[in-house]
């Protein structure tokens, strides 16, 4: 007869087997821009293997590139277009955690069955609100993926992708401050000039991502416009806006309160989750603590936020009020 503690694991294991991206899905559908990245493609998994991530990035043109006539000697010299961005991996873990005594209050197949389910989603929650919360770092703590605080700066320098910004300025992202005491006009008057920067033909913001107060701001512009709202980004759960061709969403944790005053304007076809494919919240080998009555069953995630072009990402800032 199994074990209150093997009836938990295998109770476990079938339920996260059975709603396999229930966990990821749960991560993500927490986050507006999450979201819209997994909806791109952009939440990967083919950067297995190796001590880095690394992103190939093209970072000049090729010069070979000449008119010539007749007989005219060519330019075949080799252009030096081509290098990487290098990203660290980053790790997270969570517990689905039972004591010994609640497993054996909880023994019979139907009771085990709502524990363990009330256990998950117990994890599922602190995983989702920190990797939101993540996202929007600088990653400043330790272990921490770099969010978008690192990838896209108030002055677009920094070293980031182990790219000096300063030194290498096709590295640098595109930014704009407004006035402290910004109107509605003021800021359309920013957002309308970070557009035109963050754009080259057919590549633009598809989305940009704002700050309780400024979004509030945009949206009372708006308010008596109902064609601005973003139809696709309601149907995925998530109040949108519209700014031209892109979505205007808002998220709120710690890194990104309302007192944050920014959009980011963003290009998600250059921004990627990159994930081992061994290490999407998968779940580990449960473990029996030996000064403990209880039993541990580990999820973990491994990866980062990375960028591939970061001269079209871009950062909106209200300037601090005089």
């Amino acid at each position: 007869m199994a074990t209150p503690s093997a009836t938990f694991t295998e109770v476990v294991s079938t339920t996260l087997r059975h709603t396999q991206r229930r966990l990821v899905d749960n991560v993500t559908k927490h986050n507006g821009l999450l979201t819209l990245m997994k909806e791109r493609g952009n939440i990967k998994t083919d950067a297995a293997g190796g001590y880095e991530i690394q992103i190939p990035l093209s970072y000049a043109e090729n010069a070979t590139y000449q008119r010539y006539s007749g007989l005219d000697i060519l330019n075949i010299g080799q252009s030096d277009v081509i290098t990487s961005a290098k990203y660290d991996w980053m790790q997270a873990a969570i517990h689905v955690v039972s004591s010994g005594r609640d497993l054996k209050m909880n023994a019979s197949k139907e009771k085990m069955i709502s524990w363990a389910n009330s256990r998950i989603a117990v994890a599922l929650a602190p995983a989702a609100n920190n990797m939101s919360i993540d996202i929007y770092s600088d990653g400043a703590l330790a272990n921490q993926i770099g969010g978008l605080q690192a990838a896209v700066t108030a002055d677009g320098t920094g070293t980031y992708g182990g790219i000096v910004s300063g030194t290498y300025t096709f590295w640098k992202n595109k930014f704009k401050e407004i006035s402290g005491d910004a109107a509605y006009a003021t800021l359309k008057a920013g957002m309308n000039e970070l557009w035109l920067a963050t754009s080259r033909g057919t590549d633009k913001p598809d989305v940009i991502v704002s700050s309780h107060d400024l979004y509030a701001m945009y949206e009372a512009g708006l308010q008596d416009n109902q064609r601005y709202m973003k139809a696709d980004m309601a149907a995925l759960g998530f109040e949108a806006l519209k700014y031209k061709s892109a979505s205007v969403i808002f998220d709120d944790n710690t890194n990104f309160g309302t007192t944050a005053e920014l959009m980011y304007f963003l290009n998600t076809k250059y921004l990627y989750l990159m994930e081992h494919p061994e290490a999407r919240w998968s779940e580990d080998d449960d473990k029996v603590p030996v000064n403990q009555d209880a039993v541990v069953v580990p999820l973990y995630w491994m990866g980062n936020l990375c960028t591939s072009n970061r001269s079209l990402q871009g950062m909106l800032k209200d300037a601090p009020d005089s």
